[in-house]
């Protein structure tokens, strides 16, 4: 049973097709795994065994029949709480909405039912998937299971946690600051953030439901996985043309040349020079850079000449600001806990940070902007609420796409960090996180390496690279060419097979 719940699910459908395990003896080993480790993890919020128990057994007699519903036929996977699924209940974390249950599949959850899941359940998250770590007021927090004391980050710190765990074998979850990628490297999994507009997020919650669509730049779906393969066949599954969102273009997914790790221009860093990393990640980082260079690869310490990452932080406070404002209702709740936050993130950690995180947070609080100004009169200094700064927000963003996209063109991929620390303990939103003995802020510590991507929009896989000497894991970024994440893909898995695989948290 260990092993199945370890089994890759591209394996998994190749098994049940084949035969020779059942979609409902699958399901049964993921039943009992979860009731075995989830109540310490939390990592699942909502079961669905007795849906998910019917359609493994119409899996089966479909096979029987002769039938194929597709490449995940009869396979177990489990959503984010953050999608829309028809008829299970779908909260974003957010507790006016802890008894919804929406009427249809979010966009990417339809496409995985199409290609024959079955959907287990979903995954427990930060609230409107507003943190980096997972934590709401609905659920108990998730925790990591490498170190249940321990954040599996956020904001689909579920996601990571149930695939790192053996509870799903693929997860679906969703990134506009990182929720994808910072997860994944802190529960030691692989993710992969998509293009931006290659996949739709229509089902994504937020906006709110009843609130009107305004999330229309940065935001991404993606799987999490413990195989390549598997976030290859969830990108084919869930990416292309949606009319719910007639911006998302009608666009094949690329087909890439055979090529060798020797015969590609491999570009790496360390650390920006504004966000130094944990010593052991940037050893990390450090030890896959010489194990390439010994299997011969072109490898070069590079970071993009003349992009301001600083300012990329700040100008992605700005388009977040203009696009998340309107996306939920008014709510004196949320200000209270803006406050609080605001508090923590600007007057703790080092001073001579403090500056740049303030534009961070700002950003990823923007969502109780609005109830703010109502309540005191005060609207934040970094949102000038017009149309016109809204538009000037946009442009600057499509010149550091420009910037970020010709600076890539000498290389096949860019390898550097997830973020400034692995997993940190527990703590209230907003306080510092300790990196090598110094105080650093909140929101700077995880989405510093993540955001500047999520601004430009470029495609990235996060694969695992090692451990601390406290046993938790390394995740790096491995950053590709904007709608080329076929060819991304296909580097990683060559990168992959060289730096290693993998690795089950011990005691699952």
């Amino acid at each position: 049973m260990t092993d199945l719940v370890f089994t890759p699910a591209h394996q998994l459908a190749r098994m049940i097709r084949a035969r020779t395990v059942s979609a409902v003896e699958v399901l049964d080993a993921q039943l009992i795994q979860i009731v075995k480790h989830n109540t310490k993890l939390n990592a699942i919020c909502t079961l669905d065994e007795e849906h998910a128990r019917q359609r493994a057994k119409q899996a089966d007699e479909a096979l029987a029949r002769g039938e194929n519903w597709g490449v995940l036929h009869g396979v177990p996977i489990t959503i984010k709480d953050i999608f829309e699924t028809a008829g299970l209940r779908t909260t974003a974390g957010y507790k006016p909405l802890k008894d919804y249950i929406p009427k249809q599949d979010a966009t990417a959850v339809a496409r995985l039912r199409a290609a024959g899941a079955v959907i287990l359940g979903k995954t427990n998250q930060a609230e409107l998937a507003g943190d980096f770590q997972s934590t709401n007021d609905i659920f108990p927090r998730v925790n990591n299971p490498w170190n249940l004391d321990y954040t599996a980050g956020g904001s689909s710190g579920g996601s990571a946690a149930a695939v790192a765990a053996g509870l799903s074998p693929l997860d679906l979850g969703s990134d506009i600051a990182g929720s994808i990628r910072q997860p994944a490297h802190l529960c030691g999994v692989f993710g992969l953030k998509p293009t931006d507009r290659r996949v739709s997020t229509a089902g994504h919650i937020p906006e709110v439901p009843g609130m009107p669509r305004c999330i229309r730049q940065m935001l991404t779906a993606g799987p999490f996985a413990r195989s390549i393969e598997d976030l290859t066949l969830c990108l084919q599954l869930i990416a292309g043309a949606d009319l719910r969102q007639p911006e998302i273009p009608p666009v094949g997914l690329d087909t890439p040349a055979p090529q060798s790790l020797q015969t590609l221009r491999i570009a790496w860093t360390d650390e920006f020079s504004a966000f130094g990393v944990a010593s052991e990640i940037r050893l990390a980082m450090q030890a896959v850079a010489n194990t390439l260079v010994q299997t011969g690869v072109q490898i070069e310490q590079w970071v993009p000449p003349g992009f301001d990452f600083a300012a990329g932080l700040q100008l992605y406070n700005v388009v977040v600001a203009y696009t998340m404002l309107y996306s939920q209702p008014i709510n004196l709740d949320a200000v209270g806990k803006t406050i609080s936050l605001m508090f923590r993130e600007w007057t703790q950690g080092d001073r001579s940070l403090r500056s740049r995180s303030r534009s961070v947070s700002e950003g990823l609080s923007v969502r109780s902007a609005q109830s703010l100004y109502k309540v005191t009169g005060v609207l934040p200094t970094f949102l000038n609420p017009t149309m016109k700064g809204y538009f000037q927000a946009l442009q600057e963003r499509d010149r550091l796409i420009a910037q970020m996209e010709q600076a890539l063109l000498q290389w096949d991929v860019w390898l550097c960090p997830v973020a400034m620390t692995t997993a940190f303990t527990h703590r209230p939103k907003g306080e510092a996180v300790e990196v090598d003995g110094k105080k650093v802020p909140y929101f700077m510590a995880s989405g510093a390496y993540t955001m500047p991507f999520s601004l430009t929009g470029h495609p990235v896989v996060v694969i695992p690279i090692g451990q601390t000497k406290d046993g938790l894991p390394i995740g790096m970024q491995i950053v590709g060419k904007r709608w080329r994440e076929m060819e991304l893909l296909a580097i990683a898995q060559e990168i992959n097979k060289v730096i290693g695989a993998f690795q089950r948290p011990s005691g699952y």
